[in-house]
């Protein structure tokens, strides 16, 4: 019979059944008892809108599984019913109340004859309708000699359990596992589905982890669905990639073979037949890539990365790899081997007395053992012992990794102190990570944090958790000291898991190739990131955090935040931003160092070298190009905002003024290149504390705006903030420091003006305004300008700017450089400018008729809509020129003619205008804009009568309309019923 705690802690669908089953099962009755089959009736309780409903439920088990369900409910899941649930529970909880009779066959056995037939006879009796036939047919193939039932001896009994060479697995319905998955690959991520099909994976998961075959069986299942998507053919015929959310999933099945690959007691002749699918799954053209559809990929699962080897590109160079390349990779890697044996099976395993030449690369210095294996393949071993129910041994060899992992940073510490100098003056590194453990498909450092970290959780009643993590609620950790054994007692497995989680992310590894697979770094570190701040730091955590980011300084080209790294490795700010934060409180200075260090960016760097504050003869200048490879570049420069943010909100009162160019070069300079809301904030922090220092910080950064800010910074913010009588009054400045402030402000200006023109003259103008030579300059530097690079937009601000302040004819000069910068066509009747060329056709009417006759040719070139150039014509024609009151000039006071220069030449041109665009409209015009059309021929009408013989102009062209197009009837009627 089954063990009742073990049954029914795995049956499929307990914990989320449970509580209705103890709530709505009214009662449970069982009818049937047998060695190897449960039976019963399940009343569901009534409500106020059903009444109560019974099911007969029948449950088939097998060596403490349960191999078989049937229910009246008909309900179809993969999980069991909750009645199934109710039924199990009961001969759990009440064994006692449950008969254990003997199977059927031993019964009949006790029986005689006149038994038998009695006992027959009522059961047809009992059920007639449902069973006659069956027994009559029955009856007559026994009767006969010569039947096929005749041919065997005995007789089935299906209460009598398999026999003991029988397969036996849990009952699983495969044909709802499949009909689920492809109900939820159907609806392409959408309506939950991706959480349905990742709760699918956890099930897998929690079957290995439960030793049950039908983890594997599941898994197959799923991936058949999988494999069958459509979608997968249509975008590889699209040559476009799969989305985000399909791309996590097929990784988590990918990650999910390998696990079951690797199963450390997995039988021979059932990986065989596992490899086998999975390579006709991999040969498929469909087949997806494991890093997308990129040429470059990562080396094999078996080979172990030499530290001190050079790369060529061509090393990256490998052949087609699918999402189940690395599970396949598994068939070469086996558990014989006896060193790993007696790491895993051992807390005292530690080196012998007296070691051969070979067992010394096994053990470190205090004998310890290590595990020398390609750092993500000995990772997977201990997913595949975490998933299989081997969570000691997992433990274990978790431990041993990291081991091996310190020795190889010390190591590695060691040979770069030897080269430190020669790497320093040559400014250039080599990348000695060619994989990343960061992003990985087989998340090693994620794997090794969770199997420490599980071994030191703690449940509600304080007690380590053993059962599933509840992502409901935070977790709570506690320190567990490393097992027996180890030399160093102070060490706990929380630390270890701390101390991975930084070497990890800590690594100097170079960009990988794709979108998906840039995207998948940036992910799977901000997942290890907050997995790491569900830790409470106490002494022994910050303590390790303190000796791992001192190690990763002084790491060199092995660690991402040395002292010099390569051009295309991966940034550091998201993983500094949180050891500055986390270290802040404990180690201001290093918390500074770090970060400062970790502000790089060297891909948009002209050098490969980035050194830190104490060498910076290191940093190099930004350059503006971008580098397409790069996706995530946008995503990058945020975080390097962010981080210089958090460094800047951090510090409470300015640095001195020594201390502002080192402190502030490099975090300000570094992040010169990205513009966003973030850069502003740290800008507009800055001048706020040079405020709060005084006069001579003020001075100090307007003297030093271009290592510091970009032109527009410099004149919008930092400068205009500098003069602001804000600033004055705040700081009670004399007269000598407030010139020396606005003597700075407007060589700032200047400067920035030069540099930026198009984003700086109006800037410069207004803060060179007191001072006429140097306003005289920001105006020379606008002119000069003007003929290349500013658009009609800036030139007309300027130039409205130059009117306000008085200089009209100035003004005129650069409204006339804006209007040949424009093009307005026939149908922009609403372009922003306009308002810009209406105030541009006032001024110089206002002016006078000379300034007119001067705009009037660039207006008709750069003008081709017929409303505004009429609007112009109208205003002209309703005042007299030059009530400007230019000094040395008189204005006549006469309106002025249209049939005379200069608006003979803007009247032929607006005439022109609505010819052309009344041709352009009725090529497409469509019967519902008949009578807009109609509007427009109206307008037309006030500016052809403008001149003397304007009707009979008028009057021709309407009959060249009537001509040209007599096909539209009904809109020529409209005409002529208009204009005649």
């Amino acid at each position: 019979s089954p063990q009742p705690p073990q049954w029914a802690s795995r049956c499929s669908g307990f914990s989320s059944c449970r509580a209705w089953a103890l709530g709505r099962a009214s009662s449970v009755v069982v009818t049937c008892r047998l060695s190897f089959h449960l039976s019963g009736t399940v009343t569901e309780a009534a409500t106020t809108s059903e009444p109560a409903v019974t099911y007969k439920v029948a449950i088939s088990f097998d060596r403490c599984k349960i191999t078989s369900v049937t229910c009246g409910c008909g309900n179809k899941d993969i999980f069991y019913c909750a009645h199934v649930v109710a039924l199990s529970l009961y001969r759990i909880r009440r064994p006692d109340q449950v008969k254990l009779r003997l199977p059927i066959s031993e019964t009949l056995f006790q029986m005689n004859r006149d038994q038998l037939q009695k006992f027959i006879q009522y059961l047809i009796t009992a059920h007639h309708t449902e069973v006659l036939p069956t027994a009559q047919k029955l009856a007559d193939e026994i009767l006969s000699s010569n039947s096929e039932i005749n041919q065997v001896n005995g007789a089935p009994d299906p209460t009598a359990g398999a026999s003991i060479d029988d397969e036996n697995c849990w009952h699983l319905d495969e044909e709802q596992v499949k009909e689920q998955v492809k109900l939820f690959l159907s609806q392409g991520g959408y309506y939950g589905s991706g959480k349905q099909l990742n709760s699918m994976f956890a099930k897998v998961r929690e079957m290995l982890r439960m030793r049950d075959s039908n983890g594997a069986r599941m898994l197959t299942l799923i991936t058949e669905q999988f494999m069958a998507d459509t979608r997968l053919t249509l975008w590889r015929q699209q040559g476009t990639s799969m989305t985000d959310k399909c791309r996590q999933l097929w990784d988590e099945l990918g990650a999910l073979w390998v696990c079951i690959i690797l199963n450390p007691h997995c039988k021979l002749e059932e990986k065989s037949c596992w490899l086998q699918q999975l390579q006709k799954w991999n040969d498929l053209d469909v087949c997806p890539l494991e890093d997308g559809n990129y040429g470059h990929e990562l080396p094999n699962i078996t080979n172990a990365l030499p530290q001190n080897a050079s790369h060529s590109s061509d090393s990256l160079s490998r052949s087609r790899r699918t999402v189940f390349t690395r599970a396949i990779e598994g068939r070469e890697l086996h558990w014989q081997d006896s060193h790993l044996q007696r790491i895993i099976s051992s807390d005292v395993y530690t080196a012998p007395a007296c070691q051969r030449e070979s067992e010394r690369l096994l053990f470190n210095s205090q004998g310890q053992p290590l595990w020398l294996e390609h750092v993500p393949t000995a990772c997977a071993r201990v997913d595949a012992l975490r998933s299989h129910g081997y969570p000691k041994e997992a433990l274990r060899l978790t431990v041993a990794i990291i081991n091996t992992l310190r020795l190889q940073q010390q190591r590695q510490l060691e040979i770069y102190k030897h080269q430190k100098k020669e790497l320093l003056q040559r400014g250039t590194t080599t990348i000695t990570n060619l994989e990343g453990w960061v992003g990985h498909p087989l998340d090693p450092i994620g794997c090794l944090f969770l199997t420490l970290t599980e071994a030191c959780r703690l449940n509600d009643d304080g007690y380590l958790e053993v059962s599933d993590i509840n992502e409901s609620r935070p977790p709570v950790y506690q320190h567990v000291p490393v097992a027996a054994g180890c030399p160093n007692s102070s060490e706990s497995y929380l630390s270890l898991a701390m101390e991975v989680a930084l070497m990890g992310m800590g690594q100097q590894r170079v960009m990988p190739e794709g979108l998906y697979a840039q995207d998948k770094v940036c992910r799977n570190e901000e997942q290890l990131l907050s997995r790491l701040q569900e830790l409470q730091l106490d002494d022994e955590l910050v303590q390790t955090l303190q000796k791992q980011c001192i190690l990763l300084l002084e790491g060199g080209p092995f660690s991402g935040l040395g002292e010099v790294i390569h051009r295309e490795s991966v940034p550091m700010h998201t993983f500094a931003k949180y050891l500055f934060s986390a270290l802040l409180p404990h180690d201001p200075d290093l918390s500074y160092k770090l970060a400062l260090r970790a502000m790089r960016l060297p891909v948009l760097e002209n050098s490969t070298s980035a050194g830190d504050t104490s060498h910076p003869h290191h940093m190099v200048s930004v350059v503006p190009s971008r580098y397409p490879r790069w996706f995530t570049l946008g995503h990058l420069e945020s975080q390097q905002c962010e981080l210089a943010s958090t460094m800047l909100t951090a510090a409470k009162v300015m640095l001195s003024l020594l201390g502002m160019p080192l402190f502030f070069a490099q975090v300000m300079r570094m992040t010169l290149s990205t513009l966003n809301w973030r850069r502003r904030e740290m800008v507009r922090w800055l001048v706020t504390c040079a405020t709060e220092v005084g006069v001579r910080a003020l001075v100090s950064i307007l003297q030093s705006w271009y290592t510091l800010f970009t032109p527009t910074e410099a004149t919008s913010i930092v400068a205009a903030t500098a003069v602001s009588h804000t600033t004055i009054l705040r700081l009670s400045l004399d007269y000598p420091q407030r010139e020396e402030l606005a003597s700075c402000a407007r060589t700032l200006a200047l400067q920035c003006a030069m540099k930026d023109p198009q984003s700086c003259a109006l800037s410069a103008l207004t803060l060179c305004e007191k001072d006429h030579i140097a306003f005289e300059a920001a105006y020379q530097i606008a002119i000069d300008a003007a003929a290349g690079g500013m658009t009609h937009s800036q030139l007309f601000t300027i130039a409205r700017y130059m009117e306000l302040r008085g200089y009209p004819l100035r003004a005129f000069k650069l409204a006339s450089l804006a209007m040949s910068h424009l093009n307005l066509a026939y149908n922009q009747d609403t372009h922003p400018a306009i308002n810009d060329v209406l105030w541009a056709c006032a001024l110089s009417h206002s002016l006078g008729k000379n300034e007119l006759a001067a705009l009037i040719p660039l207006v008709v070139k750069s003008v081709h809509c017929a409303t505004v150039l009429s609007d112009i014509l109208r205003r002209c024609t309703v005042t007299a020129p030059g009530l400007a009151g230019i000094p040395g000039r008189r204005s006549s006071g006469k309106l002025m003619s249209t049939d005379k220069a200069p608006l003979r030449q803007l009247l032929d041109a607006t005439i022109n205008a609505y010819i052309n665009t009344t041709h352009s409209r009725l090529t497409h015009i469509s019967p519902r804009h008949y009578g807009e059309f109609i509007e427009f021929l109206s307008k037309a009408r006030e500016t052809f009568l403008l001149p003397q013989d304007g009707h009979l102009q008028f009057a021709q062209f309407i009959d060249n309309l009537k001509q040209i197009y007599k096909g539209k009837k009904k809109l020529m009627l409209l005409v002529r019923e208009r204009f005649g």
